[in-house]
C-alpha cells in the first residue's frame, strides 16, 4: 500500500507508534504520583525521525521508508525538574496537559489515516 501513498501511511503510523507510546508513559508517570522516589518520564521521537529523513533525503523512496523503519521511539527520563521530599518529580497538572495534547494529536492521525483509507476504499469499490 505504501506504492499508493507513498511514505505517507509508513509516516503516520510511525507518528502513531510515538503518540501511543507516549500516552502509556504519561499514564504510567500519573499513576505513581504518589510513589516516593519516582522519577517521571518521557517519550521522544519526532527530533529523531526528522533527523532520520533529513539523512536519507539521497536514497530515494526505499532509504525514507528504511529512515522511518529505523527512527527510535525513546522513552527517557525527566532531568531538572524540582522533586518534592520524597524524591517524587510527577507534576500532575504539566502530565495532564501532555496527555492532553498526544491525545488530540493521535486522534488527528488516526483521522487522517481511515480518511485516506476510506478514499482508497471508495476508488476500489467505484462508489
Amino acid at each position: 500500500m505504501n506504492g499508493i501513498y507513498g511514505n505517507s501511511l509508513s509516516l503516520m503510523t510511525k507518528a502513531l507508534d510515538g503518540l501511543w507510546k507516549r500516552q502509556e508513559v504519561i499514564s504510567n508517570n500519573l499513576a505513581n504520583v504518589d510513589t516516593p522516589g519516582y522519577k517521571s518520564k518521557y517519550v521522544t521521537f519526532e527530533d529523531a525521525l526528522r533527523k532520520s529523513l533529513e539523512n536519507s533525503h539521497t536514497n530515494g523512496r526505499e532509504g525514507i521508508l528504511k529512515a522511518i523503519e529505523v527512527a527510535p521511539i525513546e522513552v527517557k527520563e525527566v532531568t531538572g525538574r524540582t522533586e518534592r521530599l520524597d524524591g517524587n518529580n510527577v507534576d500532575a497538572t504539566d502530565e495532564m496537559v501532555e496527555m492532553t495534547r498526544a491525545t488530540y494529536q493521535y486522534q488527528y492521525l488516526l483521522n487522517a489515516v481511515n480518511h485516506d483509507l476510506s478514499r482508497l476504499r471508495t476508488v476500489i469499490k467505484g462508489n
